[in-house]
């Protein structure tokens, strides 16, 4: 571009003389862009040095081990991880020393080897009750072993009632956390009838302890009731089909029902626990479930004839528990 000006202007300065070089220069100058810019500077800077890379996919060190201390050798302090584990102070995670009722629920002769056992062991129990209950009484003075089981049967009561209609909200009041993923798990797609129908006994309190956790002083009040009732129970699959009990055939029940408090908190309350099984009791009767049994492949203009028909057999299958 600055050549073309320079020969545009030259037939100009041979004609008004050399008077004008000056001024084609400036021109020159202004014109051409290369000279207007200034060149471009080049200043070398360094990037951030990483001290630890991690290890790519076949690198030596492949254990934890040995990056952590190829870490600590480049100077990256590496965080130490805790294994925590999460820990409810409201209640207990189990039942402390737990009651162990005589076989059959009745008292043996003291005459008999077995009778004098069995009399040895309620003394020892009546003994660290009567200590739990003076421990209950410093820390919840209406606390009394005559009135609390009437208070424990409508817990009782009350806590399976919203069982059937899943109210989960009263539900967590009235049980504790250790009890309610006992009392809901596998009632879902399942329908619940139950009812309370009459005490063939009174209930009394069996056993009473006063353990502590975490710290000294952080007691737990665990109260055993003896509960002898007459229910109904029934249990129906998604289908509506039954798969346990019967809700016009009344049994006899008798629970070993524990509730507990936490003694320290003012804001506790007495919840259901758990319950006591004992050895000797009775297996439950096996729930009837409702399966499909496959028949055979008819075509459209044949008929199934049952008395025809036999089930097939299942295979024997190897399983392990």
């Amino acid at each position: 571009m600055a050549a073309s000006i320079t020969r545009a202007l030259a037939p100009v300065q041979r004609v008004l003389g050399h008077n004008l070089t000056g001024k084609t220069q400036c021109l020159e100058s202004l014109l051409d862009p290369a000279r207007r810019c200034p060149p471009p500077t080049l200043v070398q800077t360094r990037t951030k040095k990483r001290h630890f890379i991690p290890p790519s996919v076949g690198a030596k060190h492949k254990t934890f081990s040995e990056q952590e201390s190829k870490a600590k050798a480049a100077g990256v302090v590496v965080r130490q991880q805790y294994m925590e584990r999460v820990i409810n102070i409201t209640c207990t995670a189990g039942i402390f020393d737990p009651y162990i009722p005589p076989e059959g629920d009745a008292r043996l002769s003291t005459l008999s080897k077995e009778g004098l056992r069995q009399r040895t062991e309620q003394l020892k129990q009546s003994a660290g009750s009567q200590l739990a209950v003076r421990k209950i009484k410093d820390h919840d003075p209406d606390f009394n072993t005559k009135g609390f089981p009437a208070r424990a049967q409508e817990i009782f009561i009350e806590a399976h009632a919203n069982l059937t209609s899943f109210n989960k909200e009263n539900l967590h009041s009235l049980v504790t956390e250790r009890c309610y993923p006992e009392m809901v798990r596998g009632n879902r797609y399942k329908t619940l009838r139950w009812s309370f129908l009459e005490s063939l006994e009174p209930p009394r309190v069996v056993h009473v302890r006063c353990p502590d956790m975490v710290s000294k002083g952080n007691l737990y009040g665990q109260v055993t009731v003896r509960m002898h009732s007459k229910q109904t129970l029934a249990i129906y699959d998604r289908f509506g089909r039954l798969m346990y009990g019967s809700e016009a055939v009344p049994r006899d029940v008798l629970e070993y029902v524990v509730f507990e408090r936490h003694l320290v908190s003012p804001y506790s309350r007495w919840r259901m626990h758990g319950k006591i099984v004992p050895a000797w009791a009775p297996p439950k009767d096996p729930i009837i479930k409702t399966i499909m049994i496959p028949g055979p492949q008819l075509k459209p203009w044949e008929e199934f004839e049952e008395s025809n028909y036999e089930v097939p057999k299942p295979k024997a299958v190897q399983w392990h528990k």
